[in-house]
């Protein structure tokens, strides 16, 4: 998000409705009531919330001393709501605005917090109506995981997993109360089970292993180990049919056996990072759990191999979701399973699993997570735990300690395309032009020639001046700068015609002897030696 100015003057001329919101907020703003207000938005499409400005019309821009630290109320945000909400700070003739930009919420899946789904009334938050709640569960067509599985019994769960989901929803909802519940209360709380019998989520997180092979044998996860991808039997080969919540912890032991570290030097000390990150991971596991279709037959496989690990699971992307769209778009296929993990802790019930996994791949130069084998009949992801660029890792590093940065998921994503030269999409404008003002990447020419990379500061740290100065070049009054440049860097040493071939490498060489004659000419260098042993330099005024 980047507003200018005259984008913030026309909000400041709208209606508020159910995506606008302005608050004085001259000195402060509890942080719950913020919650709310972002909650609300969200379930009703998004929108902002402008802070500084008066809410009756003509609105004037009265300033507000409300969330100073802007960057740890981000954070707190997506904490409690898993939401990818931005904040800006806008200096408007000395007066402070901040606008939070809040996106929607995920189709068929309402937000809650504090026991409440959220909504706008006039001035007032309130509680969703029934009705509107229905018609948003309704969005995304029938939960399999929220139906009755017939003849099921409180038999088919196993009391371990009914255990650990009460201490984790416990833990996360910080409701001690939980604890004096019977398991069936507990389960009855968690929309779990009711009147009617167990759902088809119950039996999926904590069913036994004759339970599930009694009423659902296909929700299986078969864990398997190759050391190569030749065909034949796996080197080891593990079969979980049983709830969710009674072997998430051993997929981790099992990939865990074989997860090598890759070693890296920063300055004096000896870096480490694990071929596959335990958080990519995880979320890779609980996307598969969540989303794949439990009315298929097949069964979710996870495949580990030295250096990529494969998960596959029936069933392709739910309508409107594709892999180019993954990240800004939430449809989830079982809603009742995806709602309980959040209960208990393990994913974030707005879908933000995706995200965690790109950014991180980028964070740790390693290639992004791979949807291409996805089809209609399963959805494929490969994790390529494969550190490509240590000095791009160092790098993004280095840029977040010095500019306390925590780069958000379309950050990451500018970042990652311009280090391998791909095209910046539309969607992403915005983060691109964010990355520019902060001088972490460059904006080069416009129009049809325009390019992008990262800043001379990135160069210079992995020692490649030359190639930022090839890479930054264009036309002859440009070229002849980036020779200034050169030749003004090396300072006392001069340096040699060949060099400067280098650091214009698509030109030819007469031509480069023409622009510093040119250059000499205009008194801006001067030339010392003959011959080869010739060396530029900056003339002295």
């Amino acid at each position: 998000m980047k507003i200018s100015i005259e984008q913030l003057e026309k909000l400041l001329n709208s209606k508020e409705d159910e995506h606008l919101e302005f608050k004085e907020a001259k000195e402060n703003f509890h942080f719950d009531k913020l919650v709310k207000y972002c909650v609300a938005l969200a379930n009703e499409g998004g929108g902002r919330i402008v802070f500084g400005v008066t809410n009756t019309m003509p609105r004037k821009v009265v300033g507000s001393n409300a969330f100073k630290e802007v960057g740890k109320t981000k954070a707190g945000l997506i904490e409690r709501l898993g939401l990818r909400i931005e904040v800006e700070e806008i200096d408007y003739n000395n007066n402070r605005v901040v606008v939070f930009d809040i996106p929607s919420r995920a189709i068929g899946f309402p937000i809650q917090y504090e026991g409440a789904y959220w909504m706008r009334r006039n001035e007032d938050l309130v509680p969703m109506t029934p009705d509107m709640l229905k018609r948003i569960f309704d969005e995304s067509g029938p939960d399999f995981s929220a139906e009755i599985c017939p003849n099921a019994t409180m038999s088919d769960l196993a009391s371990k997993a009914i255990e650990e989901f009460r201490i984790r929803w416990m833990k996360r909802s910080k409701k001690e109360a939980i604890s004096n519940l019977t398991h069936e209360q507990v389960l009855n709380d968690a929309e779990l089970l009711s009147t009617d019998g167990i759902t088809y989520a119950a039996l999926i997180l904590m069913g036994t292993r004759q339970g599930l092979g009694k009423h659902l044998a296909q929700s299986e996860v078969v864990f398997e180990y190759r050391s190569n991808k030749a065909a034949g039997p796996a080197n080891q080969r593990e079969e979980f049919r049983e709830g969710f919540l009674l072997f998430y912890d051993r997929l981790w032991e099992l990939i865990c056996l074989r997860n090598d570290v890759q070693h890296y030097q920063d300055g004096l000390f000896m870096q480490d990072i694990p071929t596959f990150s335990e958080g990519s991971v995880r979320e890779a596991v609980l996307n598969a759990i969540s989303h794949r279709d439990y009315r298929n037959a097949g069964s979710i496989f996870i495949r580990q191999f030295p250096r990529q690990i494969k998960i596959s699971s029936p069933g392709g992307f739910p309508e409107g979701i594709t892999a180019d769209n993954i990240l800004d778009r939430q449809l989830p296929r079982n809603r009742r399973i995806a709602e309980t993990l959040g209960k208990c802790g393990f994913v974030e019930r707005s879908g933000q699993g995706a995200n965690r996994m790109f950014e991180e791949s980028i964070r740790q130069s390693k290639p992004l997570p791979d949807f291409s084998g996805t089809d209609e009949y399963q959805v494929s992801l490969v994790l390529n735990g494969e550190i490509q660029d240590v000095n791009f890792l160092k790098f993004l590093e280095k840029i977040g300690r010095e500019k306390s940065i925590s780069f958000g998921t379309n950050e990451l994503l500018v970042l990652d395309l311009v280090h391998h030269d791909k095209k910046i999409p539309s969607t992403l404008q915005a983060a691109m032009h964010s990355l520019s003002e902060q001088g972490i990447i460059e904006i080069i020419g416009r129009g049809r020639g325009i390019k992008y990379l990262l800043s001379r500061r990135f160069y210079t740290f992995v020692g490649k001046e030359r190639t930022y100065t090839r890479k930054r070049g264009l036309d002859r009054n440009e070229n002849k700068q980036l020779l200034l440049k050169h030749i003004k860097s090396k300072g006392k040493d001069g340096c040699k015609l060949q060099e400067l071939q280098d650091v214009l490498p698509s030109c030819a060489k007469n031509k480069i002897q023409q622009m510093l004659q040119e250059l000499k000419k205009d008194e801006r260098v001067q030339v010392i030696g003959n011959t080869n042993a010739a060396k530029w330099y900056i003339k002295d005024k």
